[in-house]
């Protein structure tokens, strides 16, 4: 009878050990999974930061390559190259420099600029040109008014800005 009872005691206790075993291995998946799950998550976070990131380098990278691309003496070269370029020298009539400004890293030169009697293509020529320029330029303010002479074309006065690395 001993070896009988003996024999249920470890029948029992098996069966109690595997349940038990059974039941950590259970707990052990779900955390598992439960983790899995969070590192998913954290990893689609992670592939959104990655290509702002991208995002952000090239336009970082653009703007890098567009500060040596051209040495221009100051905003009036920077503003004739422009105009230049596209044919519109003699439609400028006055570039007048308002002084610079120094930040941290950069210089920026700024000047006012007046244009007359350009079409409205034209104008969408220059702020492309100057968007596209092959330096750091940016347009301050902008003011469009019709030309007294020919209402179909546009007098253009604008502030312009040359930013150069220090």
């Amino acid at each position: 009878m001993n070896l009988r009872a003996d024999k249920r005691v470890i029948v029992i206790s098996a069966i109690a050990v595997l349940f038990v075993l059974s039941l950590v291995s259970f707990e052990i998946a779900l955390s598992m999974k439960k983790e899995r799950n969070s590192l998913r998550s954290q990893e689609k976070e992670l592939l959104v930061l990655a290509g702002e990131y991208q995002g952000l380098k090239r336009t970082v990278d653009s703007v890098e390559g567009k500060k040596s691309l051209t040495k221009v003496a100051g905003i009036v070269q920077a503003v004739d190259e422009v105009f230049g370029s596209l044919g519109l020298s003699q439609k400028v009539k006055s570039v007048k420099s308002t002084g610079a400004r120094e930040e941290k890293y950069a210089v920026e030169e700024e000047a006012g600029v007046s244009v007359e009697k350009v079409t409205m293509n034209e104008m969408v020529n220059i702020l492309y040109k100057i968007e596209n320029a092959p330096m750091i330029l940016s347009v301050k303010k902008t003011v469009i008014r019709t030309s007294f002479d020919n209402p179909s074309l546009l007098n253009i006065t604008m502030t312009i800005g040359l930013i150069t690395p220090k």
